[in-house]
């Protein structure tokens, strides 16, 4: 992104996880399950992380996903983007996993009270804030509770942003949000966690689009 002064500021982008003991979640754990991605999921190899995640969540984590691809902009050496998991911390969306380790996710809570959930994500927030120099940490995930805030703005203080568009709104509507943005190639803007309002009034609706799954 290019700040006003027209500088290149450098970004990594947190998703928060998609929930794993739902009703999708169940679709996928369901020992009769047969589609492609439970068969993947089965395989010693595994399934991509961000395909697991888009499948369990739909167009909340799909529009995570696209936004991401779009505006990913890291330094050198560093990804674009790391997924937030309830039990191993930050972990690449293109990393795969195995049905063990939904299973896994699927009985993690994520809840700051959870030694499971918060020292695994404090571990590797802290290595990843080493070598961020001042990249901007874009979380893409809720910012009205501390579930994620509590952690990362202790870490990253400032440098810890948000899109302003997401105050109000639920997931669909944050999905369909990065989907139209990474659309057009018009990028959200951020506000820093740290003095934001992260509560708000519902914004109108957004226009009704049909996706591509």
């Amino acid at each position: 992104m290019l700040t006003p002064g027209g500088m290149f500021t450098p970004r990594i982008f947190l998703l928060s996880p998609a929930f794993a003991g739902g009703k999708r979640g169940g679709l996928v754990l369901r020992d009769a399950a047969s589609f492609p991605l439970a068969k993947r999921l089965r395989t010693p190899e595994g399934a991509p992380l961000g395909d697991v995640f888009s499948f369990l969540s739909g167009l909340y984590f799909r529009g995570k996903m696209a936004y991401v691809r779009r505006f990913a902009a890291p330094p050198d050496g560093l990804p674009g983007a790391l997924v937030i998991t309830p039990t191993r911390g930050l972990v690449p969306p293109e990393s795969t996993i195995t049905l063990e380790i939904l299973r896994e996710f699927a009985e993690g809570a994520v809840e700051l009270d959870n030694p499971g959930y918060r020292n695994p994500l404090e571990k590797h927030a802290k290595a990843l804030a080493e070598h961020t120099g001042d990249a901007e940490i874009v979380l893409l995930g809720s910012i009205a509770s501390g579930k994620y805030v509590d952690v990362l703005a202790g870490i990253y203080g400032e440098r810890l942003v948000f899109p302003s568009a997401f105050v109000g709104r639920g997931d669909m509507s944050r999905g369909g949000l990065m989907l139209r943005a990474a659309e057009s190639g018009e990028e959200l803007e951020y506000l820093s966690v740290q003095g934001a309002k992260r509560h708000g009034t519902r914004p109108p609706k957004l226009e009704p689009r049909r996706w591509k799954t």
